[in-house]
């Protein structure tokens, strides 16, 4: 049986010399990849365990190219086709448009190039565009991405209290571009992670196992979470100031200093990953959690509270939802610690 893409067998090593194995490689495969006698290969022993073989050549590039066709594309869609051509790691992306169509283009191209990073107009003409992303993917550590998450996330709510406590509310007037740093953070590390998948440079340059790199994913996902309720409580205080007034003694804006406490505590242990540490953050935040839904059924509990109590439950329910996701994020760094803990059990049993 000739062996062909996504199929499997099972083949013998060879001992020549007494010190070196051997094995022979599948010739569709050879052929397939335009390989010739003493032409180089890479190999790479994964934590897993597989040793992986690649052609030198295709180990070297791993460029993608996508091409939008604007006039067949469904109305006002240009922006999502862009969006999943970036994070599933495009390299150049051409866009073409019939004549008088440019016009129509602009607007969710600067809206792209706003929400992402590294991407440029190379070459542009009255019916086609060419975009190109000049930031290699392996360039940026995943970790220092999510602390620039964590502290913008964490900057914003110390602005919110400071205005909760009579500070000036031009401090949170940004909420919003900080929000969109955030999101275009995320949207880096998703696409890091996607080409980390199909490279294993990537991978090797940042450092990171497939599994360690989806993690990583999932804690961006959790800040990105909590950043939208960061941005909630900024807004929800700029439209409702009297809030402050009537209620700055009880409001559970008050709690936000044990959830940051709880969640750089969490941060720390993205490196060091001690389950003592994270579990009592974990429990930290548990016990908030109860805290404030104490508070919103005893505020159900009152009758003729009106707005006032709407607008105290809306906060109480984003500073719980913060405690939430990092619950969540602590989940996720504990898996990480004990799939290291597996891999390293591994490899003392090899």
């Amino acid at each position: 049986m000739v062996l062909g893409p996504g199929e499997n067998e099972v083949r013998k090593l060879q001992s020549t010399g007494g010190s070196t194995f051997t094995i022979s490689l599948p010739k569709p495969w050879v052929l397939a990849q335009g390989l010739n006698a003493r032409d180089s290969l890479r190999m790479d022993w994964r934590p897993s365990g597989a040793l992986r073989v690649t052609p030198l050549d295709l180990a070297t590039s791993f460029g993608k190219h996508v091409y939008f066709d604007f006039d067949t594309l469904p109305e006002n869609s240009l922006h999502d086709h862009l969006m999943g051509a970036y994070i599933s790691g495009a390299d150049l992306i051409t866009i073409e448009c019939g004549e008088g169509g440019r016009q129509m283009i602009n607007p969710p191209i600067r809206r792209f190039l706003r929400a992402t990073r590294g991407f440029e107009i190379i070459e542009e003409s009255d019916t086609r565009l060419d975009l190109r992303c000049l930031l290699n993917a392996g360039d940026m550590p995943l970790h220092s991405s999510l602390n620039r998450m964590y502290l913008q996330v964490t900057s914003l709510m110390r602005d919110v209290i400071n205005v909760f406590e009579g500070g000036d509310s031009e401090f949170i007037s940004d909420a919003e571009e900080r929000e969109s740093e955030v999101d275009a953070l995320l949207y880096l590390i998703e696409r890091q992670v996607r080409i980390l998948l199909d490279s294993h440079l990537v991978a090797t340059k940042l450092n990171l196992t497939r599994t360690q790199a989806l993690e990583y994913a999932n804690l961006a996902r959790c800040l990105e979470r909590m950043m939208d309720h960061a941005f909630t409580m900024a807004q929800f205080i700029i439209e409702y100031p009297q809030i402050i007034e009537q209620n700055a003694e009880e409001s559970p804006i008050h709690h936000v200093p044990e959830w940051q406490s709880a969640l750089k505590e969490l941060m720390i242990n993205i490196r060091t990953r001690d389950s003592t540490r994270i579990e009592e953050a974990r429990h930290q935040l548990k016990a908030l959690q109860k805290t404030l839904l104490v508070y919103e059924h005893n505020i159900l509990s009152e009758r003729g509270a009106g707005q006032w109590m709407a607008q105290n439950l809306s906060l109480s329910e984003s500073v719980r939802r913060l405690c939430a996701y990092s619950r969540d994020f602590g989940e996720i760094l504990l898996n990480m610690k004990v799939s290291t803990e597996m891999m390293r059990v591994r490899e003392v049993v090899l």
